[in-house]
């Protein structure tokens, strides 16, 4: 059964339900406010750090003002109410992966510390000087640098899955990596932070497993429009941020197979990790708390299980078709402005919500600035993404990214900002 939550309309048998953008931006507030006199916000920057519905600002103002006390470790009335607020946050988030298991989900400070924990504890464990790592030119650089790290560390070499001139990722170049036997591990992005493509993750996870590899997923950027099931994908990690999904900065989330993260080695060490510290030696915690040394972002992940709630309070598919039009469109409309530019394919098949583009004769960053005048956020810069936008032959982009509050009117106004952006330029 489908839930209704507050963007959704009561729909009658036999009827596709209505998504209610209305109501939904009604629970983000930054949407009702004016950057300037006159000018309100058009926010296309949820690609960098989506905006947080009133639910979890409340959830984290009302952890910081009713029990702001730590967490485990407590006896009294408001350590206890912390610890469990935090742990049920926990149990959120591993039920929304797809998780039995609560003790798989690790608390860290994002998708980045995430990924450098596999990288140096398990690639520390398993790889060995000849072995590969696979990873693509879609990568954020988060998935990238930990790996070129611990791969020279190693001796294991980095191998790029080469995409297409358009950008495809292509299965046939990923299966030549595989050649040799050499690969351990496949690291991948589940949603390009610069293009939108989507690499098919699902065939990517069975080929790596039939090759006795291991699978990282990125999810960063793919989970806030698309679930993310790692029981039925099988995948070894995953990684996403809270503030990418409408919760808090200063907080992510690494899941891991048991088997897997019980045989790793902590990678920080100090309080809450350990369950006895002799003078020349300690003796590690049991999951989850064996990677979670010191105090926790508690009031954070307090609000990350308040995101979980609200994005479970909506309609998945309503979300995707309502995210679905607002790419359409934008590729209709942002495609029409005069040397406009947009990176990747032409086609929206297999993108998630993400423009990235230029402007001929125009910088990304002077296009952001220009836009911001209009009230319109957008991102400019290489978006932690320098070996695709060296791949594309720019050193730049600026990027709309779209999210469930926004609207196809919201992208009519960008178009036309733009374009009256080219005529002043032309008349310069």
């Amino acid at each position: 059964m489908q839930r209704l939550g507050a963007g959704m309309a009561e729909a009658t048998t036999g009827r596709v339900q209505r998504f209610d953008v209305d109501r939904v931006r009604a629970d983000f507030p930054p949407l009702g406010e004016e950057v300037r006199p006159g000018v309100p916000l058009r926010y296309f920057d949820s690609a960098a750090t989506a905006l947080k519905p009133r639910s979890v600002v409340e959830a984290v103002r009302e952890c910081m003002a009713d029990y702001p006390a730590n967490v485990h470790r407590g006896l009294h009335v408001l350590s206890e109410r912390a610890t469990e607020a935090f742990e049920d946050a926990r149990g959120k988030v591993a039920r929304h992966l797809g998780v039995d298991d609560p003790a798989q989900v690790i608390f860290t400070r994002g998708t980045t510390e995430s990924i450098n924990i596999v990288a140096r504890s398990w690639g520390k464990m398993a790889l060995r000087p000849g072995d590969a790592i696979v990873v693509s030119e879609l990568e954020h650089h988060a998935n990238l640098v930990p790996w070129q790290l611990i791969a020279a560390e190693t001796g294991a070499e980095l191998r790029y899955v080469e995409l297409a001139d358009d950008l495809e990722y292509g299965l046939d170049a990923f299966d030549r990596l595989f050649e040799d036997g050499r690969v351990r591990m496949v690291a991948t992005t589940g949603m390009s932070n610069v293009t939108g493509i989507r690499p098919p993750i699902e065939e990517i996870a069975r080929r790596a497993r039939e090759r006795g590899a291991r699978v990282l997923i990125d999810a960063a950027q793919s989970l806030a429009h698309e679930r993310l099931d790692v029981a039925a994908l099988d995948v070894d990690f995953a990684a996403f941020s809270s503030h990418k999904v409408f919760g808090p900065t200063g907080v992510g989330v690494l899941y891991g197979k048991r088997e897997l993260l019980e045989a790793m080695e902590p990678v920080l060490g100090g309080g809450n990790m350990v369950l006895r510290v002799e003078r020349h030696r300690a003796v590690w915690n049991e999951l989850p708390d064996k990677f979670e040394a010191g105090t926790p972002a508690i009031a954070e992940v307090i609000g990350l299980g308040a995101a979980v709630d609200y994005i479970e309070s909506l309609d998945a598919e309503a979300v995707a078709r309502h995210e679905r039009t607002l790419l359409n469109h934008a590729h209709e409309v942002l495609g029409a402005v005069e040397g406009l530019r947009i990176l990747g394919p032409s086609s929206t098949e297999g993108k998630g919500p993400i423009v990235g583009f230029t402007v001929d004769g125009t910088h990304p960053h002077d296009l952001s600035h220009l836009l911001d005048r209009s009230g319109i956020a957008v991102r400019a810069g290489h978006h932690c993404a320098m070996p695709l936008h060296t791949k594309l032959g720019i050193p730049a982009s600026a990027r709309a990214s779209f999210a469930l509050y926004n609207t196809v009117g919201e992208i009519d106004h960008l178009a036309a900002a733009l374009g009256s952006i080219k005529t002043l330029l032309r008349r310069r």
